[in-house]
């Protein structure tokens, strides 16, 4: 571009003077904004470098927009917006940091608490002298022991499975009574043992679409809970309907209810109320609510001092 405009000088010069000298000062006013721009877009690109490399060492919070116009401009707008997805990413990457160094945590106290009795209880039956009936006990007390350490594993397992995201939940269509009948089939003698009542009432016809065996354990637990909380003679009940949005399927008791500090917690792994058994986990309950809201289901809890809880589950209809 600028070889044209010397030649085009230089020919202006041979016509006329004045055009030559006039076609100089363009050419010389067009070199120096070419190397004001060139010098100014240099400016601008170092600012950006030295932005990418605060960026780099975690500055996210650096803004460079302005509402100019022009490529400069609308690249400074893209990096923003990268900015601010990094800094999403870093934040959650920060949350699941300290999610798993409490888990590690809680899963360390849970596995102490069994381990520590157990390591007891053998040295205690290592005496040659120890009466029949206390080794006896020990020997139960271990097996009891054992079978809670296994649980809790297969929990684990079962949880980190769903949060990785690793278990493909089948869409089959399920028959709500046939669902609840499945999940407390294995309740019943611990029912019958603290001499409670279960009743169970809804529309036969009630149906969703979700994985039979996963949402039969969601529902599992939340009896199991119930049971765990309900005093001896007390009353669980089971209803279930369907609307044109959703299936519904609630779980009640009579027990003592949950402490209103309690409440919003009760869904969180590990996390163990006021009211909770000595020898409860905390794991049964976050492991329905991740199973039920991975099938797009959701549940919600209502309890009140000394008049029971409820647990309502909703499994919503897929829009076609």
């Amino acid at each position: 571009m600028t070889t044209v405009w010397i030649i085009g000088t230089i020919v202006c010069s041979f016509f006329d003077i004045i055009a030559g000298i006039t076609a100089f000062s363009a050419l010389l006013f067009m070199i120096i904004i070419s190397l004001y721009f060139t010098k100014w877009r240099y400016k601008e690109i170092e600012k950006l470098s030295l932005y990418l490399k605060r960026i780099a060492g975690g500055e996210y919070s650096l803004d460079l927009r302005d509402n100019d116009e022009g490529e400069l401009s609308i690249l400074k707008s893209e990096i923003y917006k990268v900015t601010v997805t990094l800094s999403e990413q870093a934040e959650l990457l920060k949350k699941d940091k300290v999610f798993l160094a409490d888990s590690i945590s809680d899963i360390s106290h849970q596995l102490k608490t069994p381990l520590t009795s157990m390591s007891i209880m053998t040295d205690l039956m290592s005496d040659p002298d120890l009466p029949p009936d206390k080794r006896l006990e020990f020997t139960q007390n271990i097996r009891s022991q054992l079978e809670r350490l296994q649980w809790l594993v297969t929990s684990l397992l079962k949880l980190s499975k769903i949060d990785a995201g690793t278990i493909e939940f089948k869409k089959e269509h399920i028959n709500v009574k046939q669902l609840i009948r499945k999940a407390t089939e294995h309740l019943l003698i611990p029912i019958e043992i603290k001499e409670q009542t279960l009743e169970i009432t809804g529309d036969e016809n009630a149906q969703f679409v979700g994985d039979f065996n996963w949402s039969s354990e969601a529902v599992t637990n939340i009896v199991k809970n119930c049971i765990e909380h309900t005093p001896v003679g007390g009353r669980i009940t089971i209803d279930f309907h369907e609307t044109s949005l959703y299936t519904m399927v609630q779980v009640a008791d009579n027990g003592g209810g949950i402490d209103k500090n309690d409440l919003p917690y009760i869904f969180n792994r590990f996390y163990k109320g006021k009211n909770a058994k000595k020898e409860s986990i905390g794991i049964g309950l976050a492991m329905s609510k991740s199973i039920l809201e991975n099938q797009g289901g959701t549940i919600e809890t209502k309890s009140a001092k000394n008049t029971g809880t409820q647990f309502t589950i909703k499994m919503y209809k897929s829009v076609v």
